[in-house]
């Protein structure tokens, strides 16, 4: 009815992390469990709660494929990492829990293991690496799409894996990537030649 006007949203791109710092962070997870939650999330671009309910019929060791119960009930599957499958195979067998992949630790009512406390794990250990980026528990998913992207992985690949609606969400990872960004400085300092 009244046209307000109304200032345009920031849009600030997220933080990623490289790839030897993704490696050092999840080293320096001191809890078994939630480093194979959090190492499960990177290699696969989970959002934080789509791993940390992850279910042991979830996962098809014989396709090499997690079936993920996306946000706003849009379920996908996404590949599963050789290295992953057999680290939560490892882990599994460390507490053989009938539903959850990662069940709380010293839980009687057999829960899966809180966000809380895995973002407190990973936060814990971005501290203890020294590394003063901006990181959270979710900058693992977009670094796993931007380490696909400039692994040559096709965006609308990425969008699948991802659980995007529409290929604009997933394209602002193409401002993140070294390699594209790489690729058109050789065109651009042509235009001064």
């Amino acid at each position: 009815m009244l046209d307000i006007a109304r200032p345009k949203g920031e849009k600030k791109l997220p933080v990623v992390l490289g790839r030897n710092e993704v490696r050092r962070i999840l080293a320096a997870v001191r809890m078994p469990a939630y480093r194979a939650c959090l190492t499960t999330l990177y290699s696969c671009g989970l959002r934080l709660m789509e791993g940390a309910r992850l279910q042991v019929p979830d996962v098809d060791g014989d396709r090499k494929l997690l079936h993920i119960h996306g946000k706003g009930g849009n379920d996908r599957y996404v590949p599963l990492p050789d290295a992953t499958l057999t680290l939560l195979r490892e882990h599994w067998r460390t507490h053989r829990h009938p539903l959850w992949l990662f069940p709380a630790p010293r839980n009687a009512a057999g829960d899966p293991v809180s966000r809380s406390s895995v973002q407190s794990a990973f936060v814990r250990a971005v501290r203890h690496c020294g590394i003063h980026k901006r990181a959270h528990v979710h900058t693992l998913r977009h670094s796993y799409a931007t380490h696909l992207l400039e692994a040559g992985v096709p965006l609308q690949i990425i969008q699948e894996y991802l659980g995007h609606s529409s290929v604009r969400t997933t394209t602002i990872y193409t401002h993140l990537t070294r390699e594209l960004r790489d690729g058109a400085l050789e065109p651009i300092n042509g235009l001064m030649q």
